[in-house]
């Protein structure tokens, strides 16, 4: 038996163009490539056309993102979504090119919000960031033993700046973020194996994500360490990818 579906109101349309962008500094972080390769297949799977950047400096980060939303927005036919993955050594709100300086993460994600990219206006906006956001190291933690206020409109005529917008992180505010030398980064490799292979509204396997990512044992230096992604929403509808 096949679940009901969405009624439009409570999902987004997704039968336009899906467009992805990778950029990703592969200097000095090995495995870098099998996450490449991972998130090349996912994209190919859920019919994205995807262009990948490697080695952006801080200033080609900015750049490649306005290339992108510049081509959104001089397309003629319909454009469902967006998805762009941002793989870096980092810091809290910044990013790291390949020429070792850094970029603002906020003048990146603005760039596509629905001020700026009339195309993607009222449609989903989804980052995903690998990237260190500080040098805690999480050893882990012993388990043991809203009221929603509501304003309805009859026919809103505007929409926020920052709605329909996705924040993935690989960690936690403060926290590293680990990568296997062969093997790719846990996040990275987790997500593509969810999204590829699950089904249902993004938010649901963004939790299946980061229930797998809780229950893995990663080792650094010999000492076990955990890690969690953490994800910001003002997605107004549900989001289906499959």
């Amino acid at each position: 038996m096949t679940s009901p579906r969405p009624l439009e109101k409570e999902a987004y349309d997704m039968s336009g163009a899906r467009l992805a962008l990778t950029l990703c500094v592969t200097k000095a972080r090995e495995g870098s490539e099998a996450d490449l390769d991972a998130l090349e297949y996912m994209f190919q799977q859920l019919r994205f056309e995807s262009t990948m950047k490697r080695d952006p400096t801080a200033q080609q980060f900015q750049e490649e993102l306005e290339k992108f939303q510049q081509a959104i927005d001089r397309r003629e036919d319909p454009v469902s979504c967006a998805f762009v993955v941002l793989m870096a050594h980092g810091e809290e709100g910044l990013l790291k090119g390949e020429d070792e300086q850094m970029v603002k993460l906020e003048n990146l994600f603005e760039l596509l919000n629905n001020r700026n990219c009339r195309a993607l206006r009222a449609k989903p906006k989804v980052y995903i960031v690998q990237a260190c956001r500080g040098e805690q190291k999480d050893p882990g933690q012993t388990v043991g033993g809203d009221e929603i206020m509501t304003i309805t409109q009859d026919s809103p005529q505007t929409i926020p700046t920052y709605t329909d917008t996705l924040h993935i992180y690989s960690t936690v505010e403060g926290y590293i973020a680990y990568r296997h030398d062969q093997e790719g980064s846990c996040f990275i490799q987790t997500l593509v194996d969810v999204f590829t292979k699950k089904k249902g509204p993004i938010l649901q396997l963004l939790t299946e994500v980061t229930r797998r990512m809780a229950e893995a044992e990663l080792v650094q230096e010999g000492k076990a360490r955990k890690v969690n992604p953490e994800i910001q929403s003002t997605l107004r509808k549900q989001l289906y990818l499959q």
